[in-house]
């Protein structure tokens, strides 16, 4: 008898896959197209016309340059309460006048309702518009804050040319901007005096100014490397720009030159100008012709300001033969102080707009800017967090600049107390006024985290030491 084999059942369908869960990463790049906000939502702008908006002129006479004005372009959109704490912190706390173009202010809350509450948590709001409910009560200021933190003014050896590195100089033009920045580090000398700060003024003309700076130059040729500010370079007639720089070409020992503004992203319809372009493009020519490195560097907080007009100033100037446009921002609470903004402003720096991220600094330690500042153990980690996303030259370096020193890495300090929030540093160069200080690479310098950030102890010490 023949015994009946089982047969095999054959499944007429797969069994479904089972997930297996996946960690992700901690930032996931998703690209963003640039897009320009539509400036007509605001019902101060509500009739501008393309034309006007694209125009310098119309952008620099219709600057927000005081509540009153501000009031004209939000009309109702944002509440009294807003105005009236803005107009607390200008009278007591802003040590800079309020200066906004329509460009910066069309990228406030640029894709959302306008209202009092998008306004106060917006990026760009928080340092181009401080309000006073911003500001730190406890610690408004750190005890070692100062007007010219970085002691610029005492490292000129003409007006407005400050010798701090062996081989670089800082050539301030002109004291004004486009725009004016709450956390701007030359708070000293730039822009209107306010309430709180009594500005120091340039007295000499600007040709006798230039003629100084040049003078200097051709005395003393281990000077390679000439940044151009101000102030913005963008303030300066286009003419006397042009003479200025031709004239730093003419020094055989001049390799670099920078010029530096944020107005190429505050007020890029200034460098989409003809006579700007056609003028950018002689000195860019001359520059290549005698192998001199011209690059312009800008000022960029947040991806938020990045927009078609940005972009095309930026691609402009390489076209014309600017070798470099690049980014130096600034870390700061509330605006770009996690690793997410950082890398989206990055990606569009780099991605999207041709510019390239260079530099971020840490907020520098000027009156009425700890609601700002970060730890350095914070920029620490920050560097940390953002490496290995974006490509190795597009990898902006975060630096502290320390006061005596200049530029250092975050994690250049050669000792640091956490719970009293002080670091120090050392040096491997003499600044202007130490060339007679025999133990100037010797010392130790300090810079100090702002104290709300420090553990409850290092916070009772510094109370009880706050009037030493």
């Amino acid at each position: 008898m023949t015994q009946t084999q089982p047969v095999e059942t054959i499944p007429t369908s797969r069994p479904a896959p089972v997930a297996v869960p996946t960690a992700g990463q901690p930032y996931e790049y998703r690209r963003a197209p640039l897009v320009e906000p539509d400036w007509t939502r605001f019902p101060g702008w509500r009739h501008v016309t393309r034309d006007q908006w694209e125009s310098a002129q119309w952008q620099r006479v219709n600057c927000v340059k005081n509540i009153k004005q501000l009031r004209t372009v939000l009309g109702d959109t944002v509440d009294e309460t807003f105005y009236a704490d803005l107009e607390a912190d200008q009278k007591a706390l802003a040590t800079m006048s309020m200066l906004v173009p329509p460009q910066m202010l069309n990228t406030m809350v640029p894709f959302a309702p306008m209202s009092t509450e998008a306004l106060l948590a917006d990026p760009v709001r928080r340092y181009m518009i401080p309000v006073a409910s911003d500001r730190r009560t406890d610690w408004p200021s750190h005890p070692y804050a100062s007007r010219d933190s970085l002691h610029e003014h005492d490292m000129w050896v003409a007006e407005g040319l400050t010798h701090r590195y062996p081989t670089k100089v800082l050539a301030e033009l002109l004291s004004t901007c486009p725009q004016y920045c709450g956390h701007c580090t030359r708070m000293d000398l730039v822009g209107n005096s306010t309430p709180a700060v009594d500005k120091l003024k340039l007295t000499l003309k600007p040709v006798d100014r230039y003629d100084a700076h040049i003078t200097y130059l051709k005395a003393h040729p281990g000077v390679r490397d000439v940044v151009v500010s101000g102030g913005d370079v963008a303030n300066v007639p286009w003419r006397n720009l042009e003479s200025y720089l031709m004239r730093l070409l003419e020094i055989e020992t001049i390799r670099d030159i920078r010029l530096a503004t944020k107005a190429l992203m505050g007020l890029p319809q200034h460098w989409l100008q003809p006579d700007v372009v056609e003028g950018l493009e002689r000195v860019a020519r001359t520059a290549a012709r005698r192998g001199v490195n011209l690059a312009i560097h800008t000022h960029v907080n947040h991806a938020q300001s990045l927009t078609p007009l940005v972009a095309k100033a930026a691609q402009t100037a390489l076209d014309v033969g600017v070798r470099d446009v690049r980014n130096q921002g600034v870390l700061m609470r509330g605006v770009n102080a996690t690793s997410a903004d950082l890398l989206d402003l990055c990606f569009a720096l780099q991605g999207e707009t041709g510019i390239l991220p260079y530099y971020f600094y840490m907020c520098d330690m000027i009156p009425n800017a700890e609601h700002w500042r970060v730890p350095v153990w914070h920029a620490q980690q920050l560097q940390h967090d953002i490496m290995g996303y974006l490509p190795g030259y597009a990898t902006p370096r975060i630096v502290c600049d320390v006061p005596f020193v200049g530029k250092r890495w975050v994690h250049m300090l050669t000792d640091y107390d956490r719970e009293r929030g002080i670091s120090y540093w050392t040096k491997n160069y003499r600044t202007s006024i130490e060339s007679a200080d025999l133990e100037a690479l010797n010392k130790r310098y300090a810079y100090y985290d702002p104290i709300d950030t420090l553990p409850e102890a290092g916070q009772s010490w510094w109370h009880a030491h706050r009037d030493d």
